[in-house]
């Protein structure tokens, strides 16, 4: 009966303030944050007010959508302990397809997207079935896709560019519009910033709500209200920020499509049963066997997903661009793969999320962005952001050899969703199957896979 005593005691103060971004929140998690943070103030104040300035805000966002939407299936590609070196290749072919189908064959755009929305989806399930069902690793199946699809686009293009209509390159470099009377602001831009903020404060709610009803620990009132009070200020200061830029301007479409994204992937790998089953592969693939995740089936739609994403990704693209081109898509498999582990993925697999890896992303695109805006060349850029990559990773692997837990696994530990399922290999296990051990940290999926119960 110690045991139960002895909780409330750990609880106050800081570690109270650590639980405001749920149960497995952590330094590492916390930490990528104040990073991001601590640059923003730094480029803010380095380029004399320029980082924030809602112009640079909005062409940030525009600038690297397609990036961010590729860390969203990198990650998941990541967890499930597989890489893809394929996808800008993927986003360069399918880009000159739909402009090709638009310039030459006179398809209506909707119609385009619908063509390179299908394209992915079979390019996908071509890589996917080579990885899942003949068994060939996803590290030589994308590489070769790297090839393949590089080649493709130069060979269907003719090295030349392709330009698109005016009317499609809105969901690549177009805005929110505006209505009603005049505020001085973006009146849609100021309905979504109100829409988020409402929508936080209510998910707050909610989740306590679930936690009081389930009888499952949680944060104490004080720290949903900080939570609360810092969301919303933010969500408001940015709103404005991208509500108050030149006339004609405001969040960008892309901005947009991104936030949907963001929020359906985060639910799929949070709240359902797929989800759950990618991090069991990616964890322990041998005890997720065991507890009757079907591997094949999750590795084919993971990469599958991928592509479609690869192909969303250079849609918007070429859309912002206003043509295709042979140098689309040109290393944006290295911004993605960073964006996933400076967000908190690990290399073993089993370990990530959306929204880490969006961070992630989001430091990669303001260290670009600042050091441009200071004049920077971008042979230095690219050696920063290499050694931003190398030094993320390293403390993590540098902590596990001292004997220290990860703080990359510290960050998932005991991680559940707010509706109280685990997300993570012991989320799999049916209830009628021998139970497996979880897997709870790198440390623990780093070691060799056992291919008995525990």
């Amino acid at each position: 009966m110690s045991e139960p005593t002895a909780a409330p005691k750990k609880s106050g103060g800081f570690r109270d303030l650590g639980k405001m971004f749920g149960s497995g929140s952590s330094g590492r998690q916390v930490g990528i944050l104040g990073a991001l943070v601590v640059i923003i103030i730094f480029f803010q104040v380095a380029t004399g007010g320029l980082t924030l300035d809602p112009t640079n805000l909005i062409n940030l966002v525009n600038q690297n959508a397609y990036v961010l939407i590729l860390a969203i299936g990198m990650v998941m590609v990541i967890v499930a302990g597989h890489i893809d070196l394929s996808v800008g290749s993927i986003a360069a072919f399918v880009g000159i397809i739909v402009a090709t189908s638009m310039a030459s064959w006179h398809f209506p755009w909707p119609l385009a997207i619908i063509l390179g929305l299908a394209m992915g989806f079979v390019i996908g399930a071509w890589q996917g079935w080579w990885v899942a069902y003949v068994g060939v690793p996803a590290f030589i199946v994308t590489l070769a896709g790297m090839l393949i699809f590089r080649g493709a686009n130069q060979y269907f293009g003719n090295s030349q560019s392709v330009t698109v209509p005016d009317a499609y390159t809105f969901i690549g470099g177009g805005f929110i519009p505006d209505f009603g009377p005049n505020t001085g602001y973006s009146n849609g831009t100021l309905l979504i910033g109100l829409v988020v903020a409402i929508v936080i404060i209510v998910q707050e709610w909610r989740a306590r709500r679930t936690q009081t009803e389930m009888g499952s620990e949680k944060a104490p009132l004080w720290v949903s209200v900080v939570k609360i009070v810092l969301l919303v200020a933010v969500v408001v200061y940015a709103t404005l920020l991208f509500a108050g830029g030149r006339v004609g301007t405001s969040f960008p479409v892309s901005g947009i499509i991104l936030g949907v994204l963001v929020l359906a992937y985060s639910f799929v790998t949070r709240r359902t049963t797929f989800g759950r089953h990618i991090y069991a592969v990616g964890g322990n693939w041998h005890a997720a066997e065991l507890s009757g995740v079907k591997i094949k089936r999750i590795n084919f739609l993971v990469m599958m997903n991928m592509s479609i994403l690869a192909s969303v990704a250079g849609m918007i693209g070429v859309a912002r661009a206003g043509a295709s081109g042979p140098g689309d898509g040109v290393g944006w498999e290295l911004d993605a793969i960073a964006a996933v582990f400076i967000g908190g993925a690990a290399v073993a697999g089993g370990i990530g999320t959306i929204v880490g890896s969006i961070v992630g992303g989001l430091v990669i695109a303001v260290l670009n962005n600042g050091l441009q805006l200071l004049g920077v060349g971008i042979d230095r850029v690219q050696i920063i952001k290499g050694l931003v990559l190398l030094i993320a990773v390293g403390i993590d692997v540098y902590s596990k050899k001292q004997g220290r837990p990860s703080l990359i696994g510290m960050m998932t530990r005991n991680r559940r969703v707010q509706d109280g399922a685990q997300v993570g290999p012991q989320a799999a296990q049916p209830v009628d199957r021998p139970a497996v051990a979880p897997i709870d940290s790198a440390e623990e999926s780093s070691r060799p896979k056992s291919t008995t119960p525990n």
